[in-house]
């Protein structure tokens, strides 16, 4: 081929058009458990997050509900992914294995959300979240129903494999993908660039800037105990019965048993037979939907 600005052209659309291709095929299993927020500097503060709004009946003057202010922010992250294609070999039209690379450089990219989101809530047990407990903790502090600091649980502990049982139905999802710029493709292919001149290689690339932090810690259950009947009818009793601030019943629905893949089969015994290990009727069956995460083994 010969090195020149119009096949140069042709060439980038190609990679260009791979890409593309790779990220449309990307798997997206982060939409299930998270909301994606926009932000337009480095580091976004989540304050807001330590109070839910409430309806009240109307009496007297209204009684404006300020947002308690926390300290929670979460700073965004710096991403690229480059491939470096070498001028010998679109001299001497070489460039067969250039596609699937740049499918799975889209795919790669498209992907990545996933690792972000799922990599935060496998570590759900040691990191912290707006309340400066760890996510998955057993004394969150709250108000009770007199207004005195108490503290309440979303685990039961344990030390097997990790599950999470969530309620995702709410506009704000148990975690956050906090997003100021997506993947994009850029190419550094002129003629006259330094990387041409200097390593005799076209480069191509994509870069973002996105994180991931966890949001209400009261949407999720999360369980080391083994996956069964019981610890899952504790899970699902725990989060129906959820209260906020001021005993204030926050109406939870669990809908998404999340899980690794070496929990898959309990997990599908447990929401999709018809009966329990005793031979009895399986009172869970269809009670929430199941999520198997390759990236939480």
């Amino acid at each position: 081929m010969l090195v020149n600005a119009a096949n140069l052209n042709t060439l980038r659309a190609g990679f260009s058009a791979a890409f593309q291709g790779g990220l449309e095929q990307a798997p997206s299993q982060w939409t299930r458990v998270a909301a994606e927020v926009r932000s337009s500097q480095k580091e976004q503060k989540y304050g807001w997050l330590g109070k839910m709004p409430n309806v009240r009946e109307w009496i007297g003057a209204r009684a404006v509900q300020n947002l308690e202010q926390h300290d929670y922010a979460i700073k965004e992250k710096p991403l690229e992914l480059t491939i470096g294609v070498d001028r010998d070999d679109v001299e001497t039209d070489n460039l067969g294995i250039y596609g699937p690379m740049f499918s799975e450089m889209g795919r790669a990219t498209g992907a990545y959300p996933d690792t972000l989101i799922f990599g935060l809530l496998k570590n759900a047990f040691t990191t912290e979240c707006y309340d400066g407990q760890n996510y998955c903790d057993t004394d969150h502090p709250v108000l009770d129903e007199d207004g005195e600091a108490t503290t309440v649980a979303n685990t039961d502990g344990g030390s097997g494999t990790p599950w999470f049982l969530m309620d995702t139905s709410r506009a704000l999802k148990p975690l956050i993908l906090q997003k100021r710029k997506d993947f994009q493709f850029v190419a550094k292919d002129k003629l006259d660039d330094d990387n041409v001149f200097d390593n005799n290689e076209f480069v191509y690339g994509a870069d973002a800037r996105m994180n991931a932090g966890f949001g209400f810690w009261q949407f999720t259950w999360g369980s080391k105990q083994t996956l069964n009947a019981a610890n899952y009818a504790t899970a699902r009793a725990a989060l129906t019965g959820m209260k906020g601030d001021y005993g204030r019943p926050l109406g939870l629905m669990p809908n998404l048993l999340v899980v690794p893949p070496s929990l898959e089969s309990a997990a599908r015994k447990l929401l999709n037979s018809e009966s329990a290990a005793g031979g009895e009727t399986n009172e869970w069956k269809g009670t929430a939907e199941l999520l198997v995460v390759p990236w939480l083994a």
